[in-house]
């Protein structure tokens, strides 16, 4: 899909088709998979290592990040009703002058 566009498109079968091979080729030139670069043997294959207290790290990062990403939520939340509610307020003035 071009990115010059705005009107929305219909997801047909064919443009998904296109999609999903598109971003295979791009896993395929992106990923480096030893059995499609040809290594047979795997013990030529030279494996990533990480600790698992790296592992763990990481993951209390996203739960933390997660908690705060639901306090902001919470107060974005808090913060759009209140502007809902002066936007009906505001709207009963209108109304009522006008009418």
């Amino acid at each position: 899909m071009s990115r010059r566009s705005r009107k929305a498109r219909k997801l047909t079968p064919a443009v998904l088709r296109r999609i999903v091979l598109q971003e295979k080729r791009r896993m395929v030139r992106e990923t480096s998979d030893p059995v499609a670069a040809g290594i047979e043997d795997p013990e030529k294959v030279d494996a990533e290592e990480v600790d698992a207290a790296d592992q763990a790290d990481t993951l209390e990062k996203d739960i933390d990040h997660m908690k705060a990403l639901k306090v902001h939520e919470r107060k974005l939340k808090l913060k759009l009703k209140q502007i809902q509610e002066a936007k009906k307020r505001i709207r009963n003035r209108v109304v009522r002058k006008l009418g």
